[in-house]
């Protein structure tokens, strides 16, 4: 029967949502589809059928056409937000929710708000508009959402930071913003989405066909899972039954059947078909309890392969395979179910039915995809523990029997012959109940013959006479079979009942346990102990210790790890996978070892073994995996607490050295500047010498490295002022090796800035501060008697200007780490200064809007580039 009930979860999204505002985003596969557009288009019908509309950011680009359809909305101004010695503009939030207009038109939903703001990201303004009753229609790239940030910068090389997250999406109304490929090209060409210089450089990278077209497939794929979700939502909150594709969802139904791997491998390719998500259910009936170990073995293997083909795994406890299916396919709403179907004797049907023909009956609306499996040759057999059960709850039924005869004889006389016969169906049923359903049949038997035997006449015999007494007997034997049939499956049902309930308990159980400790070797102790007891196994947790794998916790005892043993931990450790016995992977180890995965790595490895038996028995694989699952998070939240408490203290050490920095940058700077002076008022009034110049040139070393103390703080303060002038890189090259004259004396400094370079976008002062301590490095660096080269190019991208030298070069893997502050490694500031030169550069540069790199060179030495890009640079005539 279906559940019509709405859903409790999806009643509670509802009224969450009731008082909220709506959210609309418009979602493009990449910039220039047109999303502003469509959001001023709708904004402005709402504003003609009478909605109130406040225009609150409106990003137009430039664009004409956009320009134009912001004229009839009333625009929100900008709020100023002061940052150091920049005033920026930001969304003024207080003023829409002041402003309370029905619907809110806010570009850029992933807009990364100035520092200062009340919110980091623009979306979270826009949820608490909707907190206050606030329609907001908004706009969104498919790159910036975060599941599929990866994905997208795996094949378009390009990673944004601006990213909102998946929920977000999923709590609002989406419409695609759909532009063909070839037709967004030829926009982008025409100069409709960036400037023509930035056009150019954009098809070639981004914006070509293969990238637009996956980001395409991206968008319009996201789009349908949103719309799949609010479907299901809402006809959850509906009570309503059906399946409602908005989206496919594939189950495959796991049994113990030959042949499961050829289901699984059949769902899988199904599954990527039709672009689905997929879930492996395996049905836990009572008679799973008699399935024979080939069976079950063969059950956990192919539940291993879905999992590592990206299937969902689920147990369902139920009374029979269809009824538990069914239940899980409409909870799950599937789409598609693939079932295998193995080939049975007629009289096999006859007897037992084929779950796949009332599958098809049962569903509606569902495609049954049907793959044929070899047939199973046993599926159970009475085991040696199985047998004693059977004798003696056949025997204790027995003695029911004889017992109710007993009382029978002393009850005749009161309620006569033709009650008995319901006395008798006591025994049955209680043997039923408390043994199962084949002890419960031979106590049956035994209960009609003594009924025949003692109280139908001819008494005392076997024979009946009467046609009466014939029926009653045939009745009574039907109802004790219906009775004991119905008995032991409740028994059985209960059973199922109370495993899961356990199952259940003990996993809150064990995440109390885990919520309860607070340091790594707690943490691996309650595992270990946990799961052994769970699961009666042995257990072992080996975590990483100063880059060896050490034994930290084992239950019931301590092992000692074999050689094997240690190779298979090793190989779970190194590439994630499960290794040891029951496994693919190094299969003569006595253990079977599972890593502990997170987003953090593999955290550490848990051993099971078993005494004579498979690790993890197929119906406790998902009980495990859950246990392991929790188990890594225990782990990954220990070290998540540990990172937090380190970056605590970092940041602290580095508030007192900014602290310290910023002291001795401003109190030393003046007096040392009066040491400049004096050293120059000695060289005039005694004349040149030795010493004098020494005097001289250390000062202004001195003075440059508290001016780069000074910097520095002002940097992370967040405090520059850019000036950008037009600015001659001759000139500015020139200025930079005048004032380290005296540094560069034991050099050959080889010029080749030609003066052909176009005049660039720079702070004079920043970028005379940069080239400063580009050539003082270089002086540093190289050997006396070398070539420093600086070099300018015009490039398709841009400008570059390069400071070479012949020095050993740079350490092989560490130029990204060259310009973080403090890094100090072989040569010039990085060994003797403050460590703090390139940090500068690299902060000058990007207040600029340049970026600066090094590398090593083919003949030998190092380079460090500064590059300025082509809308950083003034275009001539000839250009």
């Amino acid at each position: 029967m279906n559940d019509t009930r709405p859903s409790p979860d999806a009643l509670l999204k509802a009224a969450r949502r009731e008082g909220r505002g709506r959210l609309k985003i418009f979602l493009g596969a990449a910039p220039g589809v047109g999303k502003t557009f469509e959001m001023l288009r709708e904004g402005a019908e709402l504003l003609r059928s009478g909605t109130d509309v406040v225009a609150g950011v409106i990003e137009t680009h430039g664009r004409a056409d956009t320009d134009r359809l912001t004229a009839p909305f009333e625009i929100l101004p900008r709020a100023k937000i002061e940052h150091g010695a920049h005033t920026l503009e930001e969304f003024d939030l207080d003023a829409m929710l002041a402003r309370h207009p029905k619907v809110a038109l806010i570009d850029e939903f992933a807009h990364t708000n100035a520092p200062g703001s009340r919110h980091p990201k623009r979306w979270q303004d826009i949820e608490e508009l909707r907190e206050a009753g606030i329609d907001v229609l908004s706009t969104l790239n498919i790159q910036h959402v975060e599941s599929l940030n990866d994905v997208v910068a795996g094949f378009t090389r390009v990673r944004v930071r601006e990213t909102v997250p998946d929920a977000v999406l999923d709590d609002a109304e989406i419409e695609v913003v759909d532009v063909p490929p070839d037709e967004l090209i030829a926009r982008l060409k025409e100069g409709k989405v960036y400037i023509p210089a930035e056009a150019t450089r954009a098809l070639g990278h981004f914006f070509s066909k293969s990238n637009l077209s996956a980001l395409r497939e991206l968008a319009l794929r996201r789009a349908a899972q949103t719309v799949d979700r609010h479907l299901l939502d809402h006809v959850a909150s509906l009570g309503e039954s059906g399946t409602w594709a908005g989206g496919e969802r594939l189950v495959v139904a796991v049994g113990d059947q030959p042949g499961s791997d050829v289901l699984i491998r059949s769902a899988k390719r199904l599954a990527d078909a039709l672009h689905a998500s997929w879930t492996a259910v395996v049905v836990e009936t009572p008679r799973s309890a008699t399935l024979s170990a080939p069976a079950r073995a063969r059950m956990a293997a192919a539940l291993d392969l879905a999992t590592g083909l990206g299937a969902t795994i689920a147990t369902v406890p139920a009374g029979s395979v269809l009824e538990g299916l069914c239940a899980h396919i409409r909870e799950a709403r599937a789409t598609a179910v693939v079932i295998g179907k193995s080939r049975r004797s007629w009289w096999f049907e006859l007897r037992h039915g084929s779950v796949v023909d009332r599958l098809v009956r049962a569903l509606d609306g569902v495609a049954i995809h049907v793959v044929p499996v070899a047939e199973a040759s046993e599926t159970r057999r009475e085991t040696p523990t199985t047998r004693p059960i059977l004798a003696r709850g056949s025997a204790i039924g027995l003695a029911f029997v004889a017992a109710s005869t007993a009382l029978s004889q002393l009850l005749l006389p009161v309620v006569g012959a033709d009650a008995i016969d319901l006395l008798y169906l006591l025994p049955v049923i209680a043997t039923a109940t408390l043994y199962g359903l084949r002890s419960s049949l031979i106590a049956s038997v035994g209960a009609a013959l003594a009924y025949n035997f003692f109280f139908l006449p001819p008494l005392y015999t076997l024979t009946i006479t009467d046609p009466h007494n014939v029926v009653t007997l045939t009745v009574f034997v039907i109802v004790a079979v219906v009775a004991s049939q119905l008995a032991g499956q409740v028994r059985r049902e209960a059973n199922v009942g109370a495993r899961t309930a356990t199952e259940n308990a003990a996993l809150a159980a064990f995440g109390q346990r885990l919520a309860g400790v607070s340091d790594e070797n707690g943490t691996a102790t309650a595992t270990c102990e946990e799961i052994a007891a769970l699961l009666g196994v042995s257990t072992i947790l080996l975590a990483n210790r100063d880059g060896r794998h050490v034994a930290i916790a084992a239950a019931p005892s301590m092992v000692e790890l074999s050689p094997i043993d240690t190779a298979a931990a090793e190989w779970a450790f190194d590439r994630g996978e499960v290794t040891g016995r029951d496994s693919g992977t190094l299969t003569a180890s006595e253990w079977q070892f599972h890593p502990l995965k997170t987003a953090l790595g593999v955290l550490g490895v848990l051993g099971v073994a078993r005494e004579g038996g498979d690790p993890i028995p197929a119906d406790k694989r998902v009980l495990f995996a859950t246990l392991v699952g929790q188990a890594a998070l225990a782990h990954e939240r220990l070290q998540l607490e540990a990172q937090a408490r380190e970056v605590n203290a970092l940041k602290q050490r580095d508030d007192l050295r900014a602290t310290l920095l910023s002291s001795i940058g401003h109190d030393l700077k003046t007096p040392l500047t009066a040491v400049v002076a004096a050293a120059d008022e000695l060289a005039v009034a005694h004349g040149a010498s030795p010493a004098t110049a020494t005097l001289k040139s250390e000062a202004r070393r001195l003075r440059r490295v508290f001016d780069d103390l000074v910097e520095m703080t002002r940097i992370e303060a967040g405090a520059l002022v850019v000036k950008r002038e037009a600015t001659d890189l001759t000139d500015a090259v020139a200025a930079a090796a005048r004032d380290l004259r005296a540094e560069l004396a034991r050099h050959r400094l080889v010029l080749d800035v030609p003066p052909t370079l176009p005049l660039v976008e720079a702070d004079p002062r920043m970028l005379h501060h940069v080239l400063i301590n580009l050539l003082g490095n270089a002086a540093k660096f190289a050997p006396p008697d070398t070539d420093i080269v600086i070099e300018g190019r015009r490039t398709p991208d841009g400008l570059t200007l390069g400071v070479l030298d012949q020095g050993p070069g740079l350490p092989i893997g560490g130029e990204a780490h060259l310009f973080d502050r403090f890094t100090r490694v072989d040569g010039d500031d990085r060994s003797g200064g403050t460590g703090l030169g390139l940090a500068i550069v690299q902060g000058f540069a990007h207040a600029m809007g340049l970026s600066v790199s090094a590398a090593n060179r083919e003949q030998g030495g190092s380079a460090f580039v500064v590059a300025w890009p082509n809308a950083l640079i003034r275009r001539t005539g000839s250009e």
